[in-house]
């Protein structure tokens, strides 16, 4: 068996606490939804702010918070990222088991736990290239990529049932332990990084503009930026009210709801295990336009979703979904990593969250808006059929041909904005 990056101790705890993580996370990201809809009775549009709040953390401290991870020894922020997740979490049982878990509360522990996601997630993609190499990048985000898949296959079944059996409520301690449980093992990466040296006339405002220029000014960072952002607000307009569908109208229960999810993950594992092969076989540029314009149409069948056959057509609909956004992801991340010079990182990578994340709660907030005023079916087919065009900003692009992508050696200049 070829082990690869696994060998190395350092990327071994990484890989381990990215597992622990990824599974708990797979509980919460049924069981918020769940609680909101079962416990709290919420309707449409509340749980359209609640999928919002998750994610508003981009919008609101996503561009600042670049400037300061690279500021930070990034092991640092992952450590206090996972810390604090696990404490915000471990609050929504504890209210409800006293009998006073609200909205509100789950509203706010929706939006501090994205933000503590945001500097995560960006010291996280920025920490990956001093810990494997530059040389190591495309391994290093399919090996993680494939947790994630793994994760995702037996997550949301395994959620499902854990809810049914726990309830909703209780199973969000499994996510919170496994916070937990991660910071120990990002602990124990033994590679140090230096504190970054911070100029004499270092200025935030500055530095953020840096890191925007770097992006918008660079054609191809630009068309990602266009593609994945787009994809995201049209996903979250699905999102938001897909679970309402399956829950309150369809009346699955969570072990059935968590099946579903399951499809896409297992279509995200294959994505994750083939994206190294694909870009091989067809070129990067043609691997990051390709897979979102082939698998965008799929989404189709999720306002088709009743009680049978087409309840699993919606489902295989999903796992195709799921596949072209996997490879998609590892092929663009990467390039991403490669391109940007060090102390670029933190800054390219808030910047891009930002950009193509900061959607997200928008198109939470537009799912909760349709889905109550419009209709849950109707707020579907708009997510779905807008999303099928996402893919035109990087097939307009030179990425459309391109068979071996720039990198940091020989990098687009950016363009002043």
């Amino acid at each position: 068996m070829r082990l690869g990056l696994l060998r190395h101790h350092d990327f071994r705890q990484l890989f381990v606490a990215d597992t622990i993580s990824q599974f708990g996370t797979q509980v919460s990201i049924l069981a918020l939804p769940l609680i909101a809809v079962l416990v709290l009775h919420a309707d449409p549009l509340e749980v359209g702010v609640l999928a919002a709040c998750e994610t508003a953390a981009f919008l609101l401290v996503g561009l600042p918070a670049g400037a300061w991870v690279d500021r930070m020894r990034r092991r640092n922020v992952l450590i206090v990222g996972d810390l604090g997740r696990a404490v915000l979490l471990g609050s929504v049982p504890v209210a409800w088991w006293l009998g006073v878990l609200t909205m509100p509360q789950l509203y706010a522990v929706a939006l501090l736990t994205g933000v503590f996601t945001v500097f995560f997630d960006v010291a996280y993609q920025s920490y990956l290239p001093h810990l494997v190499g530059r040389e190591n990048l495309v391994e290093g985000n399919s090996n993680l990529e494939a947790v994630r898949g793994v994760n995702q296959v037996a997550g949301p079944t395994a959620a499902g049932l854990l809810i049914g059996w726990l309830t909703a409520p209780v199973a969000v301690v499994v996510d919170a332990a496994s916070f937990a449980g991660s910071a120990l093992f990002v602990g124990l990466i033994r590679k140090r990084e230096p504190k970054p040296e911070r100029k004499p006339d270092a200025h935030l405002g500055r530095e953020i503009a840096e890191g925007l220029r770097f992006v918008w000014g660079n054609r191809l960072l630009r068309a990602i930026a266009m593609c994945t952002g787009s994809s995201n607000l049209f996903s979250n307009i699905i999102a938001a009210v897909l679970v309402v569908l399956l829950a309150r109208d369809l009346r699955l229960s969570p072990g059935m709801i968590g099946l579903f999810f399951s499809f896409g993950a297992v279509g995200g594992l294959i994505g994750a295990l083939v994206a190294t092969r694909v870009a091989a076989r067809i070129g990067q540029g043609p691997a990051i336009w390709i897979p979102v314009a082939v698998s965008g149409p799929f989404q189709l069948l999720f306002p088709l979703a009743q009680r049978g056959w087409l309840l699993w057509a919606a489902a295989a609909g999903y796992f195709v979904y799921a596949v072209g956004v996997v490879v998609y992801n590892v092929t663009q991340v990467s390039f991403r990593q490669g391109l940007t010079p060090e102390r670029l990182l933190g800054r390219m990578n808030a910047t891009m969250r930002f950009l193509v994340w900061g959607t997200m709660p928008i198109g939470g907030l537009i799912g909760g808006v349709l889905g109550k005023y419009v209709g849950i079916r109707e707020t579907l087919w708009i997510g779905a059929i807008c999303g099928m065009f996402t893919f035109l900003p990087v097939f307009l692009s030179p990425l459309r041909s391109m068979r071996e992508l720039p990198t940091g050696h020989d990098e687009e200049p950016a363009l002043a904005l």
